[in-house]
C-alpha cells in the first residue's frame, strides 16, 4: 500500500503538458505514492455545466495532497465566448474551481516563494529569495458582491459612511459593490503562519503589507493583530509597509525583504510582481495550504494556444512538486528537486523558448530528473 495518495488535476490547456513534466520528476524520485487523476476546468463546464465535478471533490477528500495544473477561467476566443453565452443561457454559471477549492477545504495559506536562480536570463534582479504568505479565503476575494445594489444594503451604507453620500443620487442599477471582509481568525492564522515559517526556516524578517491609512477598519484590525503576534517572536524583525510603497520598494531593493504577509488581494498583486523580478510566472509555484490539506500549482494560466505543443516552461510546476514534498515532510526529496532545478537553470543548456532556448517541456523535465 502506497504511503501517500496524491490527487492529480491537470486541468485545461498546458496544464496537461506541465503535469506530464511533473510526473517525470516524481517517477524518478520514486515517491511512494498512488496517483489518482481527476477532472476539473473549462472542458468539464462545457460537457457537464460544472468545472469542479462532485467526483473530483470526493477524490480530493481521500487524498493526502493535490497537484493542480492550470485552468481556463474565461473564454479566450469568439467560439469559446459564444459557447459560454449559450451555456449561461441554460443556467450554467462558470466559477473558478481553484477559488471554490480554497473555500471548500479552508486552504487559508497561499504560499508563494520568489527566488532568483543563478543563470536565469529572465531574472531582473539577482539575490532575491523571499516568500509571500497571502491570506486565501477572505478579503476582497470573499465573493460578497452586489449588483444592482439592493435597497437595504444601500441604506446601511448611507447610515454608516460619509463617503457614500456622494452616491446618493446614483440609481441602484448603476452601482456595483464588492466588499473586503477581514476577520480576526483569518488574519491571526495567516500572520502566525508567516512568523512560524520565518522561525522554522531561519528567516530574519516579516513584513506586513497593508493600507491601514485608507482602509482604516479592515487594515487597522490587521495591523493590530500583527503587532500583537510579533511580540511573541522577538528574534524576528517585524515591519509594516503600505501596499503601494511595497510595490516600489520591491522593484528598488527586493533583497531587503524576506517573508511578506498580506490579505488576499494585496498578496495576489505583490506576489505576481515578485515573480516577475525572478523570471516571470514560469518560475512561480504556489501552495494552497490548510490545517488538513494542501494543493500545489504553478501560478501561470492555461495558455490554450500552446496546449499539447509541449513548448512551455515546466519549472513552476516542478517547483510546485517541491512545495508538495515539503508539505508531506519529504524534505530530502524537496531539496533534491530544488537543487536539480537550480543546476539545470545555471548550466543553461536545456531551456524552453521563454528562456531563449528550443527545448521542449519534457526535455526540461528529463534534464531535471537526470540530476536527482
Amino acid at each position: 500500500m502506497a504511503k501517500y495518495k496524491i490527487a492529480v488535476l491537470p486541468g485545461d490547456g498546458i496544464g496537461k503538458d506541465v503535469m506530464d513534466a511533473a510526473m517525470i520528476v516524481l517517477d524518478k524520485l520514486g515517491l511512494d505514492a498512488e496517483y489518482k487523476y481527476g477532472d476539473v476546468g473549462w472542458e468539464f463546464w462545457k460537457k457537464e455545466g460544472n468545472p469542479l465535478p462532485d467526483r473530483t471533490i470526493e477524490l480530493l477528500k481521500s487524498a493526502d495532497a493535490c497537484l493542480f495544473g492550470a485552468i481556463t477561467s474565461k473564454p479566450k476566443d469568439d467560439a469559446q465566448k459564444e459557447l459560454a453565452k449559450e451555456l449561461q443561457g441554460k443556467g450554467y454559471t462558470y466559477y473558478s474551481p481553484i477559488v471554490r477549492l480554497r473555500q471548500l477545504f479552508d486552504l487559508y495559506i497561499n504560499l508563494r516563494p520568489a527566488k532568483a536562480y543563478e543563470g536565469n536570463p529572465l531574472v531582473i534582479k539577482g539575490g532575491i529569495d523571499l516568500v509571500m504568505f497571502r491570506e486565501n479565503t477572505e478579503g476582497m476575494y470573499a465573493g460578497v458582491e452586489f449588483y444592482p445594489l439592493p435597497d437595504d444594503i444601500r441604506e446601511a451604507f448611507l447610515r454608516h459612511s460619509k463617503n457614500m453620500q456622494a452616491f446618493r443620487d446614483v440609481p441602484n442599477d448603476e452601482i456595483a459593490v464588492s466588499t473586503r471582509i477581514t476577520t480576526k481568525k483569518g488574519m491571526t492564522r495567516i500572520i502566525r503562519a508567516a512568523f512560524e515559517y520565518a522561525k522554522k526556516h531561519n528567516r530574519r524578517k516579516v513584513t506586513l503589507v497593508e493600507k491601514p491609512n485608507v482602509l482604516r477598519e479592515t487594515g487597522g484590525l490587521t495591523v493590530k493583530i500583527a503587532r500583537e503576534i510579533a511580540k511573541e517572536y522577538p528574534e524576528i524583525e517585524y515591519e509594516e509597509a503600505n501596499v503601494d510603497a511595497m510595490a516600489m520598494w520591491l522593484v528598488k531593493k527586493p533583497t531587503e525583504y524576506d517573508v511578506l504577509v498580506a490579505e488576499n488581494l494585496f498578496g495576489d498583486i505583490i506576489s505576481d510582481l515578485a515573480s516577475q523580478l525572478v523570471g516571470g510566472l514560469g518560475f512561480a509555484a504556489s501552495g494552497n495550504i490548510g490545517d488538513n490539506f494542501g494543493l500545489f500549482e504553478p501560478t501561470h494560466g492555461s495558455a490554450p494556444k500552446y496546449a499539447g505543443q509541449y513548448k512551455v516552461n515546466p519549472i513552476a510546476m516542478i517547483l510546485a512538486v517541491k512545495l508538495m514534498l515539503q508539505y508531506l515532510s519529504e524534505h530530502d526529496m524537496a531539496e533534491r528537486v530544488e537543487k536539480a532545478v537550480s543546476e539545470v537553470i545555471k548550466e543553461g543548456k536545456v531551456r524552453t523558448y521563454d528562456m531563449g532556448g528550443n527545448a521542449s517541456t519534457l526535455d526540461v523535465a528529463r534534464a531535471i530528473a537526470e540530476r536527482l
